[in-house]
């Protein structure tokens, strides 16, 4: 079938036209930054915008990048506070003219398509899906189903501060870290979620993934590590995924 998958992220927001057999994206990738400031309104002008692009009818995935239940966000993650408590879904159907949406937690949908497509198919063990980012976001799989909104990003650090603000891509690039210097932080993160989690198995996604083979020599964690197979676009195919599940 099918689906329009969308990924909004805390910088930019991209989409495709998705096989959501196979994961094939049937279309070029388009992206338009996020909004500043990224509220509400804001932000579903941009998801109209992207449809209107497509020339979409049909339903649409849409992966968000904070908690979601049942349509609702319930943080505002890396986006405007304003977003809370808003009924996204309900939100991007009504700009839209009425087409369906399916929105749900950006990594939890990125490991959708990859534990049923891509690196974690057919492993049945504890598996996290990493997303590395703006945020770093986290899915979490036991024997091949997903526990949903497990925000690992959003732990303490050090002095007060969530460990994204310390390990994410953006703290990277924000702090102009070398990669070395980069992924030894990450691996501060990685150590510590194997000792109160013990996962089998970590699969890296998001867009430093692909420069894995630069920097996994400064990771110790002796737990096994795969790259995403769908890298960045994992977000956008398992939104489309997750929406032809809703949408039958």
């Amino acid at each position: 079938m099918k689906v329009l998958g969308i990924d909004i992220g805390g910088t930019g927001i991209k989409a495709a036209i998705v096989n959501t057999i196979t994961g094939e994206l049937l279309s070029e990738r388009h992206r338009i930054d996020t909004p500043k400031p990224s509220e509400p309104k804001a932000v579903a002008k941009v998801i109209k915008e992207i449809v209107k692009h497509f020339d979409w009818k049909g339903p649409v995935g849409c992966c968000f990048p904070t908690i979601v239940v049942d349509g609702q966000c319930k943080h505002h993650g890396n986006l405007s506070k304003e977003w809370i408590d808003v009924k996204a879904d309900k939100l991007f159907k009504k700009e839209c003219n009425g087409i369906p949406f399916y929105v749900s937690n950006d990594a939890d949908l990125a490991g959708v398509a990859e534990m049923n497509l891509g690196a974690g198919k057919d492993k049945k063990g504890k598996v996290f899906v990493i997303t590395i980012g703006t945020g770093i976001g986290s899915a979490l799989f036991y024997k091949g189903k997903l526990i949903p909104n497990v925000e690992l990003g959003r732990i303490y650090h050090t002095d007060g501060k969530i460990i994204e603000k310390f390990a994410s891509d953006s703290a990277r690039k924000r702090e102009e870290l070398t990669l070395a210097e980069w992924a030894k932080r990450f691996d501060v993160f990685l150590n510590h979620i194997k000792i109160i989690h013990t996962p089998e198995l970590f699969i890296l996604g998001g867009g430093i993934s692909k420069k894995f083979d630069n920097f996994k020599e400064h990771l110790t964690v002796d737990v096994p590590i795969k790259v995403a197979k769908f890298k960045n676009n994992a977000g956008i195919i398992g939104a489309a995924m997750y929406a032809h599940k809703k949408n039958k």
